[in-house]
């Protein structure tokens, strides 16, 4: 079963394909934050992403790249012990080390987005491979992820599904 048909029967998911999902995404802090839910989903489900969001937006600063780039010992420990987020220490460092990653990409091309357009049109394994050499905790899975959750990458959803359209229409990089 497609997404595009499984969120019919899931009102949490169906908010998140009919209004995100495929569509692009150009604030730096919001692209930020999908790829921490895509990081932090990763051997979880997606719906456990959703039902945490809200609670990572506030563990995480409001997913603000500056401030997470700042993130001392201490501010590891508190997430460490914050039942509403995934606890993983991997996924936690690796939040901290992105978004000190993303204040170099951002000094150098101005914005997380403007990287992104840089870098577009690629495949999929190019876009692992920069991923990877960029980032932590950015495998294959992750990245296609969350490169068709922007629209970077197709399939985010089948050509009979009322979204494809506007979420193509979204893409004009």
């Amino acid at each position: 079963m497609s997404y595009c048909e499984y969120v019919k029967s899931h009102p949490l998911h169906k908010a998140y394909h009919d209004t995100e999902y495929g569509f692009l995404i150009t604030d730096d802090n919001a692209l930020f934050e999908r790829l921490l839910l895509e990081i932090n989903q990763a051997g979880l489900s997606w719906d456990l992403m959703l039902k945490k969001r809200e609670s990572m937006r506030s563990a995480y600063s409001g997913f603000d790249i500056a401030t997470i780039a700042s993130y001392t010992e201490a501010d590891r420990f508190r997430l460490k012990s914050d039942p509403g987020i995934i606890r993983n220490s991997l996924k936690i460092n690796a939040a901290i080390h992105n978004a000190q990653q993303l204040q170099l990409i951002i000094k150098e091309y101005g914005s997380f987005f403007a990287w992104l357009k840089h870098y577009h049109p690629q495949d999929k394994p190019a876009w692992v491979k920069l991923f990877k050499k960029t980032f932590k905790f950015t495998g294959g899975e992750i990245v296609g992820e969350f490169l068709m959750s922007i629209g970077f990458l197709s399939g985010a959803h089948e050509r009979s599904c009322p979204f494809y359209q506007p979420a193509k229409e979204s893409f004009q990089v």
